[in-house]
This record gives C-alpha cells, sequence and structure tokens, in this order.
C-alpha cells in the first residue's frame, strides 16, 4: 500500500519538484500551501496532487490540515517541512514583526507538524522526516539573520528529534540547500546572481529535482539507517 507524504509549502519551487517526485515514485501526495490560490489550483491540475492550505506556523491550523489530510488519504508517514519565508534586513531595520514571521513560519512549522504526525509513526514503527535548512543556517548570511537563525534551529532540531525517534523506527534528517534555481533566487538583482555563481564551484544554480532527489532517498527503505544527518546539495559551495 503507498505511503503518504506530506510536503510543507509544496506547490512552488523545490517544494513542487519534492511533491512531484515523490508522487512519481509512488507516494500518496499532500502538498500544503498558505495562500496563493491560483498558483496551488494550477498545481494541482499540473500534477493531480491535492493541496491543503492551511498556516503551518499555527498549530491549531495544522491540526486541522492533518486531520482532513488523514481523512482524505491515511495517516501521513512521511513528514517533509519545506515551508519557508525570507524577510531578510540586516538587524539594526530588523522589525520584532519580521524576526517572528521567519521563525514562526521556517521553525515553529518544524515543530506543529512533527508534533502531531509523530505519535502515529511511533506507534506504527515508521516515519520519515526530512528538514529543508538551508546553507544559510549553516554558514550564516548577511541580511538574514532571522532566517539563518531559524535555519541553523533546523539543524539542531534535527539531530535532537532523531536521538528521541530511533528506537522507533522513525528517521529525522535534514537537508541543506545551496542556491537552488527558483523563482526567489531569480529575483535577485542579475549582477548579484552573478557574484553568488562565481561563488559555486560547479559554476552553476542547483535544481529543485535535485534536492528532491535527496528528499527520495532520505524517504525510501534503503535510507533506513541514516538519522540526524545533514545532507548538503550546495555545488561545493560551503563544506564542513
Amino acid at each position: 500500500m503507498a505511503r503518504v507524504a506530506l510536503v510543507t509549502g509544496g506547490t512552488r519551487g523545490i517544494g513542487e519538484a519534492i511533491s512531484v517526485a515523490l508522487k512519481d515514485d509512488g507516494y500518496k501526495v499532500a502538498a500544503n500551501y498558505a495562500g496563493n490560490e491560483q498558483a496551488a489550483t494550477e498545481f494541482t491540475k499540473r500534477t493531480a496532487i491535492p493541496a491543503y492550505k492551511f498556516d503551518v506556523g499555527v498549530f491549531a491550523d495544522c491540526e486541522t490540515g492533518i486531520k482532513k489530510i488523514t481523512d482524505d488519504l491515511g495517516p501521513v508517514e512521511i513528514l517533509v517541512n519545506n515551508a519557508g519565508i525570507t524577510r531578510d534586513t540586516t538587524m539594526n531595520k530588523m522589525r520584532l514583526e519580521q524576526w517572528e514571521a521567519v521563525i514562526r513560519t521556517n521553525l515553529t512549522s518544524c515543530f506543529n507538524l512533527s508534533h502531531l504526525v509523530i505519535e502515529q509513526m511511533r506507534q506504527t514503527g515508521f516515519g520519515r522526516i526530512i528538514n529543508i535548512g538551508s546553507i544559510n543556517g549553516q554558514a550564516g548570511q548577511y541580511g538574514q539573520v532571522n532566517y539563518a537563525a531559524a535555519k541553523a534551529g533546523i539543524h539542531g532540531f534535527t539531530k535532537a528529534l532523531a536521538q528521541e525517534s530511533a528506537a522507533k523506527g522513525i528517521t529525522v534528517n535534514a537537508i541543506a540547500p545551496g542556491y537552488i534555481d527558483t523563482d526567489m533566487v531569480r529575483a535577485v538583482p542579475e549582477n548579484v546572481l552573478e557574484k553568488i555563481i562565481a561563488r559555486i564551484p560547479v559554476k552553476r544554480l542547483g535544481k529543485p529535482e535535485e534536492i528532491a532527489a535527496g528528499v527520495l532517498f532520505l524517504a525510501s527503505d534503503s535510507a533506513g539507517f541514516i538519522t540526524g544527518s545533514t545532507l548538503s546539495i550546495n555545488g561545493g559551495q560551503h563544506m564542513y
């Protein structure tokens, strides 16, 4: 029987590539989205993957979303915490609401969704939680104190939850993408983007499908002995 996978922020960019890859590999996929109704409708029409609207940063909304997904598809066995936003500015200009919005959407969401699915995973003795971090959570980035803090938090969250869950058949891993060819990255001014690419040893942006391939592996039975790890997919830009 096909396993159920939930991808947050799953209708656009990296999330869309992950949702499609999981569906193509035989999973029953639910793609979460926050607000872009048109993009979500077009995504479902194009992929036949159902899209579920709820705010991943609000626990009560996540409860409602998980119940709907469970009723429609079954219990979530693969959770991909991919949803993320940016509110970039330097610390001296950053407003509290910019800090809180990024922490809530990028990090608190990992607690919300993991908390709501992990008991079922523990009962069945199987689960995969894959958290999408960032190179900027590993190395930091100018003007992204909020984003870097949230993504660094994801890496610590991953290691701690992996230790709690390993004996129950649940693996918890992270992927740290570098600069990926998405609408968000392409919106960077061309002269700035050229400088970014020049610092990447492979001399190109990554593809969303390359992140999706990492998710597919970590979700598979073949990755059952990997937990608490961070897979860096960044073209060699940051190594440690």
